[in-house]
This record gives C-alpha cells, structure tokens and sequence, in this order.
C-alpha cells in the first residue's frame, strides 16, 4: 500500500507540474520563462528520483540501514550476508534521499521566491524582501546540503556498519539531519509567508477573495506541519525509522509541489471548473468586483478580460487571456498600496511645509 501512494503521489505531482508548465506557456510563452518555469520541472524530475529511493528502500533492502543496531549485533554480522549489503545499501539510499529532500524543497522555495519578485516588481521595500529571500535560502540551502553530506567523515561511515560508526554517521536518525533540515525549512518558510500575507488584507477585493488568496499563500504552514512530523517520526520510529521517514519525505515534496504551484494554476481551475458547471466555487464572489478600484468588467463567460494597455503594470496578462490570474490581482493591489504610500507620503511633506 505505500508503493501505491508513494507513486499516486508522484503521478499528482507531476499532473500538476505539467499543468502550470502549460498555464505558463499560454500566459508568457516560453521565450518570457523566468528562473522558476524551468526549476520547477527540474523539481518534478528530482521528486521522481526521490520516489525512487523511496522504493528501493523498501523492495530491494527490506528498510534496512545501519542504524538500530546494538554493538553485540554489529559484530555478529556476517560482511558476506545478505543482510548487511541491505544495510550497507540502505543507509547510501538514505543519503541520496535526504539530498534529494533538502533539494527539491528549497528548489520550490526559489520559485515561490521568484513568483513573489514578479508580484512585487516596481515596489522597492518589498523588491529588498525578495531579494533577501533568495540570498537567505541560497544560504541555508548550502548550510543544509553540506551539513547532509559532510556531517560524517569521512563519507564511507555513513553506510559503515561495525565498529558502530556513531550517531552522526547513521543517516536514517542522524540528529543533525532531522534538526539540520527540519528547522531551516520552517525558518525559510515563515519568512516567505512574510512577504505576501501581512498587506494581503489591504486590498479592495471581497472577503470570499481574500480567504481564497489567503489559503493559496499560507500552504507553507502545511509544509511546516508536515515536515516537523516527519521529524519527530523519524526521532521515535525505532527499526521502521528508514521506511516511515521515506514514506513521509515523499508526503512532504508533495504538499510542497501542490502548494508552490496553486497560485500559478489556479486560474487553470477556475476555468475547468467553469466547463463542468462549478464556476460558482470561484466567480460567485466577483459579482461586486465594479468596486475594486482597478477592476475591469467581466466578459460574458463569466471571467474578467484584462486588456494590456501602455502604461499598466508590468504583470498585466495579455490582452487574449480569459483568465483573472491571482497573480494580476494582486499586482494590482500591490499597484493600490503603492498610490496609498505614496499619497501618505506627499500628505506628510504638505503638513512639513506648512510647518
């Protein structure tokens, strides 16, 4: 049963990859691909490897590592069995798969990051939050990735199995790599949350909107929840250490794919759901849209048109597209906070000249 889901998972994954890959095709076209159009299939071909491990852990190595082992164990253990090639083999899949882990998480963590700098293009103090995201992940992602690979040497030790090579050097429960991982993944997290939601509720949109664009942008929470039980199985698991940690890895990428690539395919299920006759679940609340400031009024499929016109913001759609993208909303409400700062500010140099 957990082959079955490790590769339903993959096959959702990567069913949503395509489809923003197709969204942003039609929207930009792949001549306009920014950094995160081409990471994210890298991160598709990176979950499929990481699915992978995840299954030879299990059919070819019965979950075996070199941990769990007592000292007496270790040395009673015949280097010519079969059992400790299944372990020695183990604990080098843990390796890979705890690089492919750390790897396809902050790889979507560089794309939310990008997709948050085209949101934000034209506004300097959020452009400087962005742009300290990317040196903040690049950072810890080489912290972590160093920390997985040379937190033992030398590196054979990772798969040594007598003498006892010690705890760092046993991967599947290495503290390092639980702690290494889990906390600058909800660090990184919770600054990235921090760009969007704080002025997401200042915009002029109905509060059905708001919830839903709330939802899409707080998904990180998900992978916070998801990743810190992994940690904590990973701690408790005992000899089932290796299958459950793979198990929930593989849980974890997942949410994480689903929740970097929602705002950029949502637009795509509106419009599907509008084709099978639920485009209530995400039009009903645009029927006051006349009163958002930058609004535009609706075709008669039931979407706003949004017309690409000299002087409009840069992450405007193109004139032929029927889809209200989350990612123009919020442009423009970004547009909206942008005239109130700088109203605010010319209001104040008035009062100092009067002064």
């Amino acid at each position: 049963m957990a082959n079955i889901e490790a590769f339903t998972l993959l096959a959702i994954a990567l069913t949503i990859i395509g489809i923003r890959v197709w969204a942003r095709w039609v929207q930009v076209g792949p001549s306009n691909w920014q950094v995160d159009d081409y990471l994210m299939p890298l991160t598709g071909v990176a979950f499929t490897l990481e699915t992978g491990a995840a299954y030879l852990v299990r059919a070819l190595f019965d979950g075996l590592t070199n941990c769990y082992m007592t000292d007496e164990e270790r040395a009673a253990l015949d280097p010519n069995s079969r059992e400790y090639y299944n372990r020695q083999w183990g604990s080098k899949i843990q390796l890979i798969g705890w690089s492919l882990y750390a790897f396809i998480l902050w790889a979507l963590k560089f794309c939310v990051a990008v997709f948050y700098g085209r949101l934000t293009a034209g506004l300097a103090h959020l452009t400087i939050r962005v742009r300290i995201a990317y040196v903040f992940l690049g950072i810890t992602y080489i912290a972590v990735a160093l920390s997985i690979l040379l937190g033992c040497q030398p590196m054979p030790k990772y798969w040594q199995i007598y003498p006892n090579p010690g705890a760092l050097c046993q991967p599947t429960n290495s503290k390092l790599n639980v702690y290494g991982v889990v906390v600058p993944n909800i660090v990184t997290d919770m600054y990235l949350l921090s760009i969007p939601l704080p002025l997401l509720w200042v915009v002029n949109i109905s509060l059905r909107r708001k919830l839903i664009l709330t939802v899409l942008f707080s998904g990180a929470i998900f992978i916070m929840v998801a990743g810190t039980i992994r940690a904590v199985l990973l701690l408790q698991a005992g000899p089932q250490g290796a299958l459950v940690g793979s198990q929930w890895a593989c849980r974890e990428t997942f949410v994480a794919i689903v929740v970097a690539n929602l705002p950029i395919i949502q637009p795509f299920l509106r419009t599907a759901a509008s084709k099978v006759g639920l485009s209530n679940l995400f039009t009903k609340s645009t029927e006051n849209s006349e009163n958002h400031p930058l609004g535009s009024k609706s075709s008669g499929r039931g979407f706003k048109k949004v017309s690409r016109k000299k002087g409009t913001h840069p992450l405007s759609l193109p004139q032929d597209t029927a889809w209200e993208s989350d990612e123009h909303i919020l442009s423009q409400y970004y547009v909206t906070v942008r005239r109130i700062a700088l109203n605010f500010a010319l209001n104040i140099s008035k009062v100092r000249d009067i002064e």
